[in-house]
């Protein structure tokens, strides 16, 4: 059977052939359906992009009616459970798992270029005492393009490497900088005998004693927050960073772009929403009266449902367990029962159950953040360390696709004709 899609266009009465590929056609396969010459040729609209594939990849892949979530193919429960944050990075970067000399080459790498220049620090002690976290972070990185010029030649593959290890390395110490600014507290040198996540609590909460030592919990939880958050798909910064990168800027100007896409409060804000949400609840009595609200249409259950999965976000299980983990070395978070009893509601409901709105990632990231010591200001800048990693992945991948141009889409214009100029006396 020829996989090809047969259209009949009612309109002329002709039949066209399109060919089929990865269960998808060429939207430009459509601009031959045309109802005469000057035509300009059958166009899709798509707000949102919903249903259009922007491009072919081969590093996330995501099956959202079975929950499942692959990075290279590996599903993330195993990484989660067996993998580092660097480790995974290598694995999005390269394609492959690295092997034990490849990993502490990588390791090393990145440890060696996690400094920042004396001269950042200074442009980061220029803004307010109470600027957002997030605005400080996506700032400094658009700055470091100042720093690093040779970052313009994005086509010679060294220089590329080079600047993914700066990245990488430098946004710890961004987002630990931009945290002690907002706490009005000193900056804290990177401490290279400590692991990533471990040398990044360092930056954050180190104070008088001579040498930190991260509680091995907390440092094993970043670590597998900062996977869960590594790479998710074709999402709204992805695709920033990709339309950015297709008009060949470098890597830092097309991840402030990204950044900045993150910064929205639909996108890296949606846990502290939940956040939110649980404070306005209050205590557990109050949550049949929300689950109430909730199916009348009155309010929205934050945290549930996703645009890709309609079954149980995987990085959701994930997460609960690192929740538990987290919590046994912290202070209890009391939102922490109301959360489990929505959730436990809501698993039962034939309401959410049929619209299969499950818990998603933000759920319960923010309690553990929370836990940890963070204020929800800095909860966009935790999910942009690790999704540096992704973006970078998906911005070379995009580089050095040959089916690739600048990003330009199509419009459906239906404001006024053309019509001439009226002088402003004889304006009615």
């Amino acid at each position: 059977m020829p996989k090809t899609l047969t259209i009949t266009d009612n309109r002329t009465g002709k039949q066209y052939e399109i060919p089929i590929e990865h269960g998808a056609i060429r939207a430009m396969d459509l601009r031959q359906i045309k109802t005469d010459a000057d035509d300009f040729g059958l166009k899709t609209y798509d707000p949102a992009l919903m249903n259009t594939a922007n491009c072919v990849s081969r590093i996330t892949d995501i099956d959202g009616d079975r929950g499942v979530l692959l990075y290279r193919g590996y599903p993330i429960e195993q990484l989660a459970e067996n993998s580092d944050f660097l480790e995974t990075a290598y694995l999005l970067l390269s394609g492959e798992l690295p092997t034990t000399a490849q990993l502490n080459k990588w390791k090393t790498n990145v440890t060696l270029h996690s400094m920042l220049h004396e001269n950042v620090k200074k442009f980061m002690e220029g803004f307010r005492y109470d600027a957002h976290p997030m605005g400080i972070f996506l700032s400094t990185v658009g700055a470091l393009s100042t720093f690093y010029p040779d970052a313009k030649d994005i086509f010679n593959e060294q220089s590329r490497l080079t600047q993914t290890v700066r990245l990488i390395a430098k946004v710890p110490s961004i987002a630990a900088y931009a945290f002690r600014h907002s706490q009005g507290l000193p900056y804290i040198p990177p401490d290279n005998e400590l692991s990533f996540t471990g040398n990044f609590l360092n930056m954050l909460f180190r104070m008088a004693e001579l040498k930190y030592q991260p509680n091995p919990v907390l440092e094993r939880a970043l670590d597998v927050l900062f996977i869960l958050h590594a790479d998710h798909e074709q999402n709204c910064s992805t695709t920033a960073m990709r339309t950015i990168g297709s008009s060949h800027s470098d890597p830092y100007s097309a991840l402030t772009g990204a950044a900045a896409a993150l910064y929205g409060p639909l996108h890296g804000g949606a846990n502290e929403a939940v956040l939110k949400m649980l404070s306005e609840i209050g205590t557990v009595d109050n949550v049949p009266k929300i689950i109430k609200s909730v199916k009348s249409g009155e309010r929205k259950l934050m945290g549930f449902g996703h645009r890709v999965y309609k079954s149980y976000d995987p990085r959701a299980k994930i997460i609960k367990q690192t929740a538990d983990s987290v919590f046994s070395v912290t202070k209890q978070n009391p939102r922490l029962d109301i959360a489990l009893e929505l959730e436990r509601i809501a698993l039962q409901d034939d309401y959410f159950i049929k619209r299969r709105l499950y818990p998603n990632v933000d759920f319960y990231s923010g309690l553990i953040y929370e836990a940890m010591g963070f204020q929800p200001a800095m909860f966009p800048v935790l999910f942009a360390i690790p999704r540096t990693v992704g973006w970078i992945a998906q911005w070379e991948e995009m580089l050095l696709d040959t089916e690739q141009k600048i990003s330009r889409p199509r419009q459906l214009y239906v404001g006024a004709t053309q019509r001439d100029y009226v002088k402003r006396e004889n304006r009615s």
